[in-house]
């Protein structure tokens, strides 16, 4: 499955007649995990939109942070940006690979079908030279008509998670770094256990990137196998609130593993739950 583009495939694309390519922004305000990229100003690829990840596409109801939205509140933001069934879609995040891949697991997940994301981001659009803009362009006018539809086999529960660990039925993956992992490092949110579920591997999402986006897949299908994983391993990834644990599941994709899902409640639902199980160290 290749999901990624080039910056150069899509200067080209803009180039063209535009009505079925939608570009979106999918960057994210608050940045964990890593040391934000920051912008003296806002640079954005020119004819894009603003997705506004954290606001449309969270499901504020839920008690966990980040949690996956509703199909219904997919279905109107994507219908405010003017998305049509059968329109190309194309994200990027103004970090190179952070919250991208979110998105991606977002509209895959809920039947959009033609979605794609750059890959490097913003960074690499900028560093290969391309024109930039200043501001999004605005909501259409006229609506699209893309309804959402959840689908199956994308996430699982903590007690799906549960069951995997003690049973042994999927191979669990952390993209948190080494130290949180390992439960040496406090966790960001207060009051949360330190440490990872039993029987995890950890594979910091930033190791699964270079300076200019993805592995290969070679290199990626190499990181997973040294995990224990082969190619019939059903595959579990997880981090702190669903965010960079999509960054693996997009790399296990591009490794090509085809059975691979996300665990959207990770660890602020894990590590918050007295009930479930712990380990620390390695």
């Amino acid at each position: 499955m290749n999901c990624l583009v080039s910056p150069q495939w899509l200067a080209a694309r803009l180039q063209q007649p535009r009505h079925a390519l939608h570009v979106l922004d999918a960057s994210m305000v608050q940045v964990v995990g890593r040391v934000p990229l920051e912008y003296p100003q806002r640079q954005v690829i020119p004819g894009a939109r603003w997705l506004g990840l954290e606001d449309y596409l969270t499901d504020h109801e839920a008690s966990l942070p980040n949690t996956f939205p509703r199909p219904e509140q997919v279905t109107e933001r994507l219908q405010q940006l003017g998305v049509n069934t059968g329109d190309t879609i194309v994200l990027y995040d103004n970090q190179g690979i952070y919250s991208a891949p979110r998105a991606w697991v977002i509209l895959k997940a809920m039947g959009v079908e033609q979605v794609y994301f750059l890959n490097g981001g913003l960074p690499q659009w900028l560093a290969d030279g391309l024109p930039w803009a200043t501001d999004y362009l605005p909501l259409p006018e006229s609506r699209g008509d893309v309804i959402a539809q959840r689908q199956p086999d994308w996430l699982v529960d903590a007690q799906h998670v549960l069951a995997a660990s003690q049973q042994q039925q999927a191979l669990i993956v952390d993209a948190r770094g080494a130290a949180r992992f390992l439960g040496q490092q406090p966790e960001p949110r207060e009051g949360m256990r330190s440490g990872h579920i039993p029987t995890a591997v950890n594979l910091p999402f930033q190791e699964v990137l270079t300076e200019h986006g993805f592995r290969s897949a070679e290199q990626l299908a190499e990181q997973f196998n040294q995990l224990g994983a082969t190619q019939d391993t059903p595959l579990i990834t997880s981090c702190g609130s669903g965010i960079t644990a999509c960054v693996l599941l997009v790399a296990a994709h591009l490794a090509g593993y085809q059975q691979v899902k996300l665990y959207d409640g990770s660890w602020a639902e894990w590590g918050a739950d007295p009930q479930l199980p712990i380990a620390t160290g390695e």
